[in-house]
């Protein structure tokens, strides 16, 4: 039969959304001074405060209050009426250095295991569709445009201008009975305005909202259509249902209307309910914790299977305990989609004859170049479905040297071309076609 399915996304303005994007800028600080470092970091934001709290242990120096107010003002938290803003907020700043206990077991040569362990216990998924180019479901895939082509709108300033950066989208498709996406059946769009008229009554305030609405299909609808492949703008059609703003003006927002925390958007960042997920955020977190580098793995598997012809859909699971570096599990499920003549069962033998080194920590973090400050950009708007790219970054790394009980410090400033987001590649056709003989 058919059925409805509904993803959402969130702006970068979003008050979870923000405190996400303040703990990977701090990693990323770390990471452009010293690639070692060991960073946990949480952020709370709220009205006019923001808490950053964590264990790191790092050879860089970064300054947290300098770093925490850029990223609020890249934003767009920049006016004192938003009662949340870059110069204005107070920072605490409350971070203290790894548990060594911890540390034994993720060091490499340290501990009962001396091979780099994993950072944690638990376990973390990996997903894959081939209902959309970029493998990932598309009701997440135009819930993350709304909102990102929204903030495009606000930042460019020439068209709704009274865009403020809090908001929120979610869209609802019907699949056909073969689990084919067939159309969009509702659209919900949240967004923080500035007050049309002060003290409005309530005929100006529904002025206010049609303009609104008015703007959403006739600006960025058209937008957002433009960035999808054919087959998917065809899905868009005058029997959608909008819910633009349903609850009324939306002037009060972003970490003044909501307290924000770092990693509560973990659905938004992967697969907007596809799937399945660990329970592990990402932000804030180096690449030791499996929670983040595990779960990017578990995705570049799944995406290479699909795309490779195994299967029409694949989730892969894997799980590991703290300290040793191998996984505990492996596991992959193609719901019944498999185009091999293979069960699930087999399909992971050969996965993990194929993956199972690769999927140690040290492996991870070397094969996708996860020791270098690419995360802060993963921060809104999911960290998988994106595209890989190359880019030149700056980089200002720490070596420390002890001569006698006296520590010296030599920092080397040096531009590198690194990877971003290169467990979305598609680098591993070829081998597993061969591993499944598919012609």
């Amino acid at each position: 039969m058919a059925y409805l399915f509904t993803s959402e996304s969130v702006s970068e303005g979003h008050p979870d959304k923000v405190a996400d994007q303040i703990s990977d800028a701090i990693l990323d600080a770390m990471l452009a001074q010293d690639p070692h470092s060991r960073v946990a970091c949480e952020t709370l934001v709220t009205t006019g405060l923001v808490t950053v709290a964590g264990e790191i242990t790092t050879n860089a120096y970064v300054d947290v209050q300098e770093v925490v107010r850029e990223t609020v003002k890249k934003i767009g938290y920049t006016k004192a009426e938003y009662q949340f803003d870059y110069l204005s907020c107070g920072i605490i700043n409350a971070i203290h250095a790894q548990s060594a206990d911890i540390a034994q077991g993720v060091n490499e040569g340290e501990g009962l295991y001396k091979e780099q362990g994993a950072g944690d216990q638990g376990m973390m998924f990996g997903y894959a569709t081939n209902e959309s180019d970029n493998f990932m479901p598309i009701t997440l895939e135009i819930s993350h445009l709304l909102v990102r082509i929204l903030a495009d709108i606000r930042k460019e300033g020439k068209r709704m201008k009274y865009l403020r950066p809090d908001a929120k989208s979610q869209v609802t498709v019907e699949y056909d009975d073969k689990g084919r996406p067939k159309r969009i059946d509702t659209i919900v769009v949240s967004t923080q305005h500035d007050e049309f008229v002060k003290g409005g009554d309530a005929k100006a305030e529904k002025a206010m909202q049609g303009q609104i609405e008015k703007d959403v299909k006739n600006i960025l609808i058209p937008l957002v259509k433009k960035q999808l492949p054919v087959k998917v703008q065809r899905m868009f059609n005058a029997q959608i249902k909008y819910f633009i703003n349903p609850t009324g003006k939306f002037i009060i927002g972003g970490p003044h209307g909501d307290t924000g925390l770092t990693g509560r958007k973990i659905i938004v960042d992967t697969y907007g309910g596809a799937g399945a997920h660990g329970g592990g955020a990402f932000s804030g977190k180096d690449p030791s914790k499996v929670d983040r580098s595990a779960a990017y793995a578990a995705r570049h598997i799944a995406k290479n299977l699909v795309a490779a012809g195994v299967s029409e859909k694949a989730l892969v699971q894997v799980s590991y305990a703290i300290g040793v570096a191998e996984p505990v599990s492996i596991n992959v499920n193609t719901y019944g989609t498999s185009k091999v003549k293979l069960k699930d069962g087999d399909i992971t033998l050969i996965v993990e004859k194929l993956f199972k080194e690769k999927l140690k920590p040290k492996s991870i973090i070397d094969r996708f170049g996860l020791k270098n400050p690419i995360f802060s950009v993963t921060a809104a708007y999911g960290h998988v479905g994106r595209q890989a790219e190359t880019r030149e970054i700056e980089t200002f790394y720490v070596s420390v040297k002890e001569n006698n009980g006296e520590k010296s410090e030599t920092r080397t400033k040096a531009k590198k071309k690194v990877d971003f987001f290169a467990w979305e590649k598609l680098d591993h056709v070829v081998e597993i076609q061969e591993a499944f003989t598919i012609a």
